[in-house]
């Protein structure tokens, strides 16, 4: 299989290097499209017809590109003649560099030996030595006779021979360019058509969700294009305002090479500096325009990247900057400096169609900005490295949106749940479990200062066709659990550690219980961990429960029924008066042992599928009873003892 996916794409590589006389002109046509389809929406506006739109915005765009060729070659040519004059400037600031980095003896020496290699090397073979004969001599001492010159005149150049000496150079840019025509208006006009063909090639079982998936995409591409291009065609307006001010010759060209060079990533805008720069240094004997001009590019890009574009279309293109490097490296050897110019918005169609696209799902984890794994992987593989620092910022990075029970619900659950599912299948061995419970235990620690409270959030109202992300801060109710008051809870709950927080089995469980032990604290409720061999056969009667009120159990995902209700019945043995609470901890669907702890009396009074219901039971629990007379609630406790099948069918769950 991989050796047929790596000859499938060696063979596409090859068909674009081969073909890229077709290729190119298809693609560029294809770019074109997406940044003329808002112009044709808008002429359709004004009831100028589907064909008439097309025309008008095709001749709009090709007369504008023909335009700015035409300006840059006349600004070419005319520079062109104005070179000699800026020969002697260039002269005295060479001279004047020379006189500061090199004493004048040295340069004179230097400049002498280079002079007489140059004339070594100009002397026809033989001049250069002394002792060979006279070429005027022959052995004999005769004079040699002299050849006679020869002439080689061309006839006259037909007409013909003329025309195709002119025009011959120009008919493959205007080929290519009616091509590029060509495809720019049959794209334009049966954009429907071909909408429907791609989506059929990309999901046929699922027409609806491809269709819009693909619609978007292709809004959100022409938005794109469109933008860019505004953005980059202000670029060279004020670039070449900015020159002419400061006095640098032939500051259109320059503008308009400043707008092109931004397409390319990164490195763009330092070649659209580094040409004016040089010419500044040849026309000015000082060093004062130099200087200016190095000042210009220096603000004016930062501030469309960094200012101007995020508040367009975001922060950034879509792509990783890893990605921009290699596949601007990859069109270039592909396709030249075309290749170059088109590199990002190149892939960033390929990244739009790997998103949405489920078959080429492969293209956005390779070229994409996201992160290749997602939170829980990361969490996992954080706790697999044993590397708690990081799980830790991570975790503060997720608690500006949201609470800390919420990070440990939705992410640390499901990442040790990938690590519970790994070692079921043999992948983590005993000893690996206990290294990722002490990063978890680090991990604790690390967050151990913060509250479990939501924090104002971030309101995404979502990407709009115009690719604008409206961003604002809202308040938010806090519904995170309240924190209990001391004076507030039952009498038995105020003093000590109420709760006991123990590991159902392995030392997944005890990280979880050390987890629910840091929330409940937080709430105000004070809690004690034990492993979870503090509740086995042997170990049970040398556990502690003085003062304990509830026993939190926790079990990484649904648990084995018959271990849970053995532990169970010893912990209901060992404190009979205390609440019994089962956290099936990331467990989101009804799964065959649940179904067996529905329909099983296991002896617990209550379940909890997620960290925050267990906590928001352990606050009611602090609450309970003392309002109720106390013969009541004692004989509320003996008859949940000794009928412990009914109160496990009164239990809560989430």
């Amino acid at each position: 299989m991989v050796a047929s996916n790596l000859f499938i794409g060696l063979a596409l590589v090859a068909l674009l290097y081969f073909g890229r006389e077709l290729f190119v002109p298809v693609v560029v046509a294809l770019l074109l499209s997406f940044v003329l389809a808002p112009v044709v929406r808008l002429f359709r506006r004004f009831y100028a017809g589907r064909v008439g739109s097309v025309l008008a915005a095709v001749a709009l765009a090709f007369l504008l590109i023909f335009g700015l060729s035409a300006i840059m070659t006349q600004q070419v040519a005319q520079l062109a003649e104005n070179l000699p004059r800026y020969q002697l400037t260039i002269s005295d600031k060479i001279h004047s560099v020379q006189d500061v980095a090199l004493s004048p003896g040295i340069f004179n020496r230097l400049k002498d030996m280079l002079g007489d290699l140059r004339q070594e090397m100009s002397k026809p073979q033989g001049q250069g030595r002394k002792n060979a004969p006279g070429p005027a001599q022959t052995s004999a001492g005769e004079p040699e006779a002299k050849p006679l010159p020869v002439e080689i005149q061309q006839p006259p150049p037909k007409p013909f021979d003329v025309v195709q000496t002119i025009v011959g150079p120009l008919l493959a840019p205007l080929a290519t360019t009616g091509i590029v025509i060509v495809f720019v208006i049959f794209m334009l006009l049966f954009r429907e058509d071909l909408r429907g063909r791609f989506v059929r090639l990309a999901g046929a079982e699922d027409l609806g969700r491809t269709s819009e998936a693909i619609d978007d995409a292709g809004r959100r591409l022409s938005r794109y294009f469109l933008t860019q291009t505004c953005i980059n065609a202000t670029f060279g307006i004020v670039i070449g305002i900015s020159l002419a001010v400061i006095g640098i010759p032939n500051p259109v060209l320059w503008g308009i090479f400043a707008a092109l060079m931004r397409f390319i990533p990164y490195i763009g805008a330092f070649i659209a500096a580094a040409v004016p720069a040089a010419l500044a240094i040849a026309v000015d004997p000082g060093w004062s325009m130099f200087l200016w001009t190095l000042a210009l590019f220096v603000i004016v890009e930062p501030i469309l990247s960094q200012i101007v574009e995020p508040m367009l279309y975001g922060h950034n293109t879509g792509l990783s900057p890893v990605a921009v490097v290699v596949a601007a490296a990859f069109w270039t050897w592909l396709w030249g400096p075309i290749g170059l110019l088109l590199s990002t918005p190149l892939t960033v169609c390929l990244v739009v169609l790997g998103r949405h696209v489920e078959r080429l799902e492969f293209l956005d984890v390779i070229l994409g900005d996201q992160p290749a794994l997602t939170p829980e992987q990361n969490f996992f593989q954080r706790m697999l490295a044993g590397d708690p620092d990081e799980a830790a910022d991570q975790a503060e990075k997720f608690m500006k949106e949201k609470s800390l029970c919420a990070f440990y619900d939705e992410i640390a659950i499901p990442g040790l749940l990938l690590a519970r599912s790994d070692a079921r299948r043999g992948a983590l061995d005993l000893e690996r479990l206990q290294r990722i419970k002490e990063t978890v235990e680090g991990v604790i620690d690390d967050l151990s200062d913060h509250d479990d409270c939501a924090p104002p959030v971030m309101s995404h109202e979502g990407l709009h066709d115009s690719n604008t992300l409206e961003i604002e801060v809202i308040e938010t109710p806090d519904l995170s659990p309240p924190v209990v008051p001391t004076g507030t809870s039952r009498p038995d709950w105020r003093n000590g550690k109420p709760v006991l927080c123990i590991g159902a089995q392995d030392p997944l469980d005890e990280a979880t219980a050390n987890i629910i032990a840091q929330l409940l604290a937080k709430h105000g409720i004070g809690a004690r961990v034990e492993p979870s061999t503090a509740a086995s056969a042997s170990n049970i009667f040398g556990l502690d429960t003085a003062n304990i009120g509830m026993v939190c159990v926790s079990c990484l995902g649904s648990g084995s029924p018959v271990h849970l209700r053995f532990l169970l019945r010893r912990l209901r043995r060992k404190m009979p008066h205390a609440t019994l609470l089962v956290g099936l901890w990331g467990s989101t669907k009804d799964s065959e042992n649940e179904e067996s702890l529905d329909h099983e009396p296991i002896g617990a009074d209550f379940y909890a599928k997620s960290l925050r219901k267990a906590v928001e039971l352990c606050i009611e629990a602090a609450h309970r009873s003392t309002a109720a007379p106390e013969g009541e609630t004692k004989r509320t406790e003996a008859h949940r003892s000794r009928a412990p099948r009914s109160a496990g069918r009164r239990r809560g769950r989430n």
